[in-house]
Parts: structure tokens; C-alpha cells; sequence
């Protein structure tokens, strides 16, 4: 999970009506006219309806890469990174990080950018000059003046975001990229699918499995979203959470040499990090070309959280701040919006523009003030922050399709959902809720810090994602790796 609006969060008009038959794919996608495109990876483009309701009518390019298995191959193993508007082709070829060599030998690597994400139709709304200011504009306002600039930001954003995506828009959710998902299943010549989807590619795993019960051979769903819990619900829990994962790094931090922090326990290098961030909001600190305002220094300070070997990235990021310099707040914020010497890709749009019409948000500003002073009192740090990030969604020109409610699968085969207890980004109990919602559900336990676990170091999570994915068989219901 990532870009200003951190929440993740599922959508589908027909789970609305609470139905939950398997659907049949539409007509015949077609195969896949596969071509080298460097170091053993095989690309594709495949056509799919811009409107799955609409299958006779205009169609989008979905962009989809592959690495040949190396053994003897069961199938294809297709992969969603989270997001929403990670590139699902940026991570395939990442695979030598992403899964075991054992399931290379036995599945192709599959990826694909879902819609109106990377080279699938993708979503525009700003130039990069206008994205920088957007993204650095105070998203804690403390004042009248203040919250009316975040206010005019978010609905000049939402615009842009209506002029550059037109009628895609209105079918960029999580509903219209699990068809694409089956689509895909289909154009690749497997009977079933086998799929490992990490943070919000669990809920898109989540919903095809909802919609395709009879369709699923095996899902990895690491690093859960709980589909069943409110917009709010959803931004207050993972705001604890990541006050959970930042007092678990002051904990570590306060046992060494190098940490930065005059106090000596956690409560007070948690006051520490608030007066910090205090000071950037009267005065943002500089960070080479840019200047750190409070916003993207929670974002640099918030982001090395995801794994828990860049713990000692955060420590120098903080050294360096305390002492004046943002520059390393400003790279690991840019890290997280997907910022990079060519400017911005478009995660962060796509981001917002699959959170906005995945559920329905409200659509005053004082119900946001309302929600921010709350978490103010529970999760100081993080929480106002997390509440304001979706105002954007208050204006959007696309209505929402999904009452939150959980997503069951009746009839799928074992789906093994993972959960590591200190994540900060998904919190465990939506691992365990997820598990419970889905009539199949296995819950595989990972005692530790970070967001997601498979393929993280741990040998016991990784032998028993990979049996699944290999066999068919899951572990035991409530497993716990140490």
C-alpha cells in the first residue's frame, strides 16, 4: 500500500446485491501473441472490455509480461503487487526477489498491469509540477486557511483526474480488474488460476475468488485487506497500525548506538517524532531541489515501516533530520509516491482513482475533520494524516460501486491468507477477519515486523507458501511461523 491515499480498499456492484454465483467469463479473449522483451521475459497486450457490461463495445490494452518456467511446469503463477497501482509487470521481473527458484522451475512468472495502471490504459491527472504541489500541501490542517488550500488541492485533483481519464473512470475498480484477471486466466490456457497477491492484491485476489469460486486452483493472499470494514474503520486501523510498527522501531532503535532519540523509552521518542514533525509544519526543512513540508516528512518517516530491513534507513533518516536535513525524508517519501528522476510514474493516481470508486466516501469536509480529530486522540502520529489522505475521493466523478461486506467464495478450493503481526500497512486482525469471511480460508501466522511475509527471510512461511503453491495443499489453519 502506498501513494497519499493509503487506504486500500475493495469494490464490486454485483457483491453489493449480495450475490455471489460464479460468474462465466464473456466472450473469448483471444490468445496472447508473446515477444522477447529482454533477459528471458516474454510481453504481451491483452484486449479487454473497457466495460465489462458492455463486452461487444470499446476495448483497453492490458499490458502483460511473463518468465518462462525452468522446469517442469504446472502452469502460470500470475502476481499483483498491492497498491492499488503497483505495476504488476515491474514486479514480474523483479522475480528472482519475489518467489523461490522452486516455483520459477514449476510456474511461469506472470504480471500485469491492471487497468489504469503503468502501460495499461493508465490513469493521468496532473503534470508533475502540479503533483508536487498537491502532494506537499499541509494534509494536517491545523487551521481555517489551511484546510480550505487541502480542500481546493483535493478537488483540483479529482478534476484532473475527470479530464485525463474520461469515461475510464468509471471502470478503473478492483470489480474491472478481477474480470481482466479472468480474462487473462483464460488467454493463458489455464483451467485454473494460481496467484500470489500481496496488501490490496489480496482484496483483487479476495474478489476473484468471489466471483470465480470454480476458477481458483490456489491464492496467496499476503498482507490482507479486510473488505467487510467502513471507509473510516479501515483508516482507523491502519493508522494504529502504523504507530504499532513505529513504536516497534523505537523499541529496536532505543537498544542501539546509533539511535537518535535523547529519550530512552518509546513514549518519548514518540514525542520526539511529533515535535519534528511540529517544526516541519512551521518550517519545512530543505531537501536538495524541494523543500520537506510536514506531509512528506510523516511520509519519509513512515515508509522505511514496510520492511523491516530498512530500520536502519529510518534511523539516519531521523539522525539527519533532527539535525536539520530532510534529504533523505524527501527520497524515501519519493520512494513511496513513486517519484524518481523522470518525475512521477502514475501510481499515485491510479491509487487514488481505484480507492474512489471501491467504496463510497463522504462527501463533506467536516466528516474528515471529524474522523482526523479521533485519530488525533488514538494514533497521534500517523492517524490525522491517514483520515484527511482520501478527500480527494469527497469530489470524485465517478460514483462508487461497493457496500463494504465480506467476500466468501463459496465453493473455491483452500485460499491461504498470511499475516505478520506487527504490519504496519495491513494490520494482523484483517488477515484473521479475511480468513474467516472467506468459507475456505486458511490463516498462516508470521510473527513479525514488516508489510508481508512471503519471501521476506522467514523459511518457515516460505516453505509453506511455496508447498501450497506447488501442491494444491495448504498448512494447517492457524499455523504460526517464529
Amino acid at each position: 500500500m502506498w501513494s497519499r491515499a493509503l487506504a486500500v480498499l475493495a469494490a464490486v456492484a454485483l457483491l453489493a446485491t449480495g450475490c455471489t454465483r460464479e460468474e462465466r467469463p464473456g466472450p473469448g479473449s483471444g490468445g496472447l501473441a508473446w515477444s522477447g522483451c529482454g533477459d528471458g521475459f516474454q510481453c504481451a497486450k491483452l484486449a479487454v472490455p473497457l466495460d465489462h457490461a458492455d463486452p461487444g463495445g470499446e476495448r483497453i490494452q492490458i499490458s502483460v509480461i511473463r518468465l518462462p518456467a525452468t522446469g517442469d511446469r504446472i502452469g502460470s503463477l500470475v502476481l499483483n503487487p498491492g497498491g492499488p497501482g503497483g505495476s504488476g509487470v515491474d514486479y514480474a521481473r523483479a522475480a528472482q526477489s519475489v518467489v523461490s527458484a522452486d516455483v520459477r522451475a514449476r510456474f511461469d512468472i506472470v504480471g500485469f498491469d491492471p487497468r489504469g495502471v503503468g502501460a495499461s490504459a493508465p490513469i493521468e491527472c496532473l503534470d508533475d509540477d502540479r503533483l508536487d504541489a498537491f502532494l506537499a500541501l499541509d494534509a494536517t490542517p491545523d487551521d481555517v486557511a489551511e484546510e480550505a488550500a487541502l480542500e481546493r488541492g483535493s478537488r483540483e485533483f479529482a478534476e484532473g483526474c475527470r479530464a485525463g481519464a474520461g469515461k475510464l473512470l468509471q471502470h478503473v475498480g478492483t470489480v474491472d480488474a478481477a474480470r481482466d484477471m479472468e480474462a487473462l486466466r483464460e488467454a493463458l490456457g489455464d483451467e485454473k488460476l494460481t496467484y500470489l497477491g500481496k496488501s490490496y492484491g489480496t482484496f483483487l485476489g479476495a474478489v476473484y475468488a468471489d466471483l470465480f469460486p470454480g476458477r481458483v486452483r490456489a491464492l496467496v493472499l499476503d498482507g490482507a485487506v479486510d473488505p467487510a470494514l467502513s471507509r473510516f474503520r479501515f483508516n482507523t486501523d491502519q493508522a494504529a497500525g502504523f504507530e504499532v510498527a513505529f513504536r516497534a522501531y523505537v523499541n529496536d532503535c532505543l537498544s542501539r548506538g546509533d539511535c537518535p532519540f535523547r529519550s530512552r523509552d518509546a513514549d518519548g521518542a514518540l514525542d520526539e517524532l511529533a515535535a519534528l514533525l511540529r517544526r516541519t509544519d512551521r518550517r519545512p526543512l530543505p531537501g536538495g531541489d524541494r523543500e520537506v513540508t510536514e506531509t512528506l516528512a510523516l511520509l519519509g518517516a513512515l515508509t522505511p515501516l514496510y520492511n523491516r530491513g530498512s530500520w536502519p534507513t529510518l534511523t539516519e533518516t531521523l539522525t539527519q533530520a533532527m539535525k536539520g536535513d530532510g534529504t533523505m525524508l524527501l527520497q524515501n517519501a519519493d520512494l513511496l509516491l513513486g517519484r524518481g528522476p523522470d518525475g512521477y510514474s502514475n501510481q499515485t493516481e491510479a491509487n487514488m482513482a481505484v480507492n474512489c470508486i471501491d467504496g463510497a466516501y463522504p462527501k463533506d469536509v467536516a466528516s474528515y475533520a471529524k474522523a482526523a480529530a479521533g485519530l488525533a486522540r488514538t494514533a497521534p502520529r500517523f492517524g490525522p494524516y491517514i483520515a484527511w489522505s482520501s478527500l480527494p475521493c469527497a469530489y470524485w466523478p465517478a460514483h462508487p460501486t461497493f457496500q463494504n461486506q465480506p467476500l466468501v467464495a463459496k465453493g473455491a478450493p483452500p485460499i491461504l491468507v498470511v499475516g505478520t503481526e506487527r504490519d504496519p500497512a495491513t494490520p494482523y486482525a484483517w488477515a484473521r477477519s479475511l480468513a474467516g469471511e472467506l468459507r475456505s480460508g486458511v490463516l498462516l501466522t508470521y510473527e513479525g515486523d514488516g508489510h508481508t511475509a512471503y519471501f521476506s527471510g522467514d523459511t518457515c512461511v516460505d516453505t509453506a507458501v511455496d508447498r501450497y503453491l506447488i501442491t494444491g495443499t495448504p498448512p494447517k489453519d492457524g499455523t504460526t511461523c517464529p
